[in-house]
């Protein structure tokens, strides 16, 4: 049986973020936006009205809950703006590698803390010469005694100036790529760890972006997450149990712009018409809608396969890349409908449609999916044809 309806605690979830969105955080958006500054009293605010670090299980303090009831809540705060969902996220994926390969002992002393106090974990694994190819990493780290040292710099890491500690990939011998990769939990107050200045960014400016250097840093040895060589796998499955959520981001964006464009042609008339009168603005309006359930469904199949399942690599592949799609789409098409108006700050279509840029980069980009999905196609899918039969027969059947 296949039952599309929420329970009654994620419909109440689900209101709680959707009311958060609106009171707090699309009043504030237009600021944060214009002024870069990191919105802390918003994220303090979600913190307190129990609204971030969702998957942190009950045995060390937090909700316990899963992926579905992440991407509801992810959905209706990215309506309501997505730079300052994307710090708030980000916990939730700095905490995730700790999640999928700590020991009792690290989960205790590292994911507790988020549930007792506003505190920030942000996941470093990006470089300055590398996005997409996670086997790439350059960043070395070497055995010495009791603890690993670390050198090397990471780029476009979310919240860094404000984390309380990192989870950082690093290589032991990168000519050996993914073989050589390992995965640490870093304090930020570690000697020879350093954030650089928050950079300038086209989106998602209520998100604080920076770089984070390492020079000689130690990390004691039961910082390591897993065995040396299993940081690969780590990063890969923490992607996995993340995209769902990005996609959900999406189609919070995605769904913000229509209803901007739906308000809009509601109340704008031209030639004497509503522009809601014209077959055009209607048409716009159906392939939006039509894009963003698509959307919704797609990342709760992922965020169900994460649930119930584990691995949801190939749904959380297809749900990002066309979800993140249609935000970008969706967000292009709403601001035309809005004209020269759709241009300007005083309307929040060009916000939107910075920041939907973003959602097929991060995390992953379009491209990164569709070579996931490509590949799957080729080597893991079972067709539904056993054989492939004889397209044509000149005989006619003889049953």
């Amino acid at each position: 049986m296949v039952d599309f309806r929420l329970t009654n605690e994620q419909q109440e979830l689900q209101a709680k973020a959707r009311k958060f969105a609106q009171e707090y955080m699309i009043p504030y958006a237009h600021y944060y936006d214009k002024t870069g500054e990191f919105p802390r009293p918003i994220i303090q605010k979600c913190w307190e009205e129990g609204l971030m670090n969702l998957s942190i299980p009950k045995k060390f303090g937090g909700l316990g809950l899963g992926s579905i009831e992440q991407c509801i809540t992810v959905e209706e705060m990215a309506a309501g703006c997505a730079g300052m969902t994307t710090s708030i996220y980000v916990n939730t994926l700095g905490a995730e590698p700790i999640l999928v390969a700590g020991t009792d002992e690290q989960k205790e002393k590292y994911l507790r803390p988020l549930t007792e106090d506003l505190k920030f974990a942000s996941f470093a694994c990006s470089e300055p010469g590398m996005g997409s190819d996670v086997a790439g990493i350059q960043t070395r780290v070497k055995k010495e005694g009791n603890n690993y040292v670390l050198n090397g710099s990471k780029f476009w890491i979310t919240n860094a100036p404000y984390a309380d500690y990192f989870t950082v990939f690093a290589s032991l011998d990168p000519s050996k790529r993914h073989k050589a990769l390992c995965a640490f939990i870093v304090d930020a107050d570690t000697p020879g760890v350093k954030t650089g200045r928050p950079v300038e960014k086209m989106g998602h400016r209520a998100s604080t972006t920076s770089s984070v250097m390492f020079r000689d840093a130690k990390v004691p040895e039961e910082n390591i997450l897993g065995d040396e060589g299993k940081g690969f796998g780590i990063a890969m499955k923490t992607f996995a149990m993340t995209r769902p959520s990005i996609a959900a981001f999406a189609t919070g964006l995605a769904r913000a712009a229509m209803e901007y464009a739906r308000d809009y042609v509601n109340k704008r008339e031209v030639f004497a018409q509503k522009l809601r009168e014209f077959e055009v603005i209607q048409f716009k309006l159906a392939e939006m809608y039509m894009k963003i359930e698509a959307s919704r469904t797609l990342y709760l199949k992922a965020a169900w396969t994460t649930d119930n399942v584990g691995d949801a690599t190939i749904s959380a592949s297809v749900a990002k890349a066309f979800a993140t799609d249609v935000a970008m789409e969706t967000a292009s098409e709403a601001l035309q409908i809005h004209g020269g108006y759709g241009y300007i700050d005083q309307y929040p279509l060009e916000k939107l449609f910075r920041d939907a840029k973003l959602y097929q980069i991060y995390e992953g980009t379009s491209e990164v999916q569709r070579l996931i999905l490509g590949r799957h196609v080729l080597s893991g899918y079972e067709p539904a044809m056993e054989k492939i039969p004889k397209w044509y027969n000149n005989k006619p059947p003889d049953f």
